[in-house]
């Protein structure tokens, strides 16, 4: 039995001009802004886009403490990349592994004062590059209609593929 979510005997829907803009665009853009955000933390923080998003869940996380598995699925990390990435930020000193409470395989991710100097620093510039490069670009009817096939797609890939995890489907 397959574990395809598409019937490969079927001739392929190739995309139409319309839909190959929008497919190609939308693939530019996120490379590109992503990218273009990414070298922005490390030249002007010193933090990786890596570091920056750990930082970010775990600073909001209630007492700046998280468990990893919570963690890794917020991120969309499968286990081994999350443990190397936590490992890295230990040794720079922004977070810290603790015992989880009530089990013993896994552990809690918490954040030193040095990580949370390190995202109230990052955060500010982050967000002007935000501003700079996406939200201040757009209308505000474009950002409700982005918003609204962000939330479709992600409720579309949540209820249609939702069984795909962090792995690839």
């Amino acid at each position: 039995m397959s574990t395809t979510w598409y019937d490969v005997s079927m001739e392929p829907r190739w995309l139409n001009e319309r839909e190959n803009r929008a497919w190609r665009g939308f693939v530019s853009l996120r490379r590109e802004l992503n990218a273009r955000l990414a070298r922005q933390l490390v030249n002007e923080c010193g933090i990786t886009d890596a570091e920056y998003v750990v930082l970010v869940h775990v600073s909001e996380a209630p007492a700046r403490r998280i468990r990893s598995r919570e963690l890794g699925r917020a991120l969309g990390w499968e286990r081994s990349r999350l443990s190397h990435q936590i490992a890295r930020m230990e040794g720079r000193g922004t977070v810290t592994r603790l015992p989880c409470d009530g089990d013993a395989r896994g552990f809690d991710v918490l954040i030193t004062t040095a990580g949370l100097a390190a995202i109230e620093a990052a955060a500010p510039i982050h967000l002007t590059g935000v501003r700079d490069c996406f939200i201040d670009l757009l209308t505000e009817e474009q950002l409700d209609v982005l918003g609204d096939i962000a939330e479709r797609i992600t409720a579309h890939l949540a209820n249609e593929h939702g069984d795909c995890g962090t792995t690839n489907c």
